[in-house]
């Protein structure tokens, strides 16, 4: 199938002065969780490497890669493909990023630092923006910054990192939740009700505004597979 206008517009250019690897992989993963190529959409070698203007090598890589992030599925004499939602994929990101996240901001809660505190609230400004808006790219980009805030700063890089290798399911979800009305302002008070409770010393609460939050992709999921049947699994 060949690229629309749209989603090759999608693929950025490569920048000659950085590693190209890692350029080309998230390049391409990142136009997969976006959704500007498909769930299910064939991709081709050739015509990814025409785009991205490299050769074929390694764009083979990263698809590789991919396949073994669960993102593209390689069937030999068939080709390769966008991998569908897998919705026991999905589930199964969800508790891993649940039981991280709501350990991190217990501890970000116990550790009571101020300038944590305005990192998060510069963040929650920009969300209302993204909101008030409807900036769909720009509440997402904010989104993914809140939770990195929380992560960093206290000292877990290595949670975040496992936390982003394992939601490519559930980024893909949440792209396609998002635009549901009123979807953006709830995921704004979710993120408001977190901070209230760390700013108040209440890990407690903390911990579980952090699981609501979380969980909202139970509360999707069903709506989205009863609408868009073909894209999952």
């Amino acid at each position: 199938m060949a690229l629309t206008d749209r989603q090759s517009s999608s693929l950025l250019a490569i920048d000659p002065k950085l590693p190209m690897a890692p350029q080309i992989y998230g390049n391409i993963r990142q136009s997969i969780l976006n959704l500007r190529l498909a769930p299910k959409q064939a991709l081709s070698e050739k015509e990814l490497a025409l785009m991205l203007g490299v050769s074929r090598t390694p764009v083979r890589e990263a698809l590789i890669k991919l396949a073994e992030d669960g993102l593209v599925d390689i069937f030999p004499q068939r080709g390769t493909f966008v991998a569908p939602i897998r919705v026991s994929e999905v589930l199964e990101a969800q508790f891993i990023r649940e039981a991280l996240e709501v350990a991190v901001v217990a501890r970000v809660t116990e550790m009571s630092d101020p300038a944590v505190v305005a990192r998060l609230h510069e963040s929650l400004a920009r969300q209302k923006r993204a909101v008030d808006n409807s900036d769909l790219d720009g509440f997402l980009a904010e989104d993914e910054n809140f939770h990195f805030i929380l992560s960093v700063s206290v000292n877990l890089t290595r949670a975040w990192k496992v936390i982003q290798n394992v939601k490519g399911q559930l980024d893909r979800v949440r792209v396609l939740s998002l635009p549901e009305p009123g979807h953006l302002a709830e995921l704004y008070e979710q993120h408001l009700a977190i901070v209230t409770a760390i700013e108040a010393g209440n890990a407690s609460a903390a911990k579980k505004h952090m699981a609501k939050h979380l969980q909202q992709v139970f509360r999707t999921i069903d709506s989205l597979l009863a609408r868009r049947p073909e894209i999952f699994d």
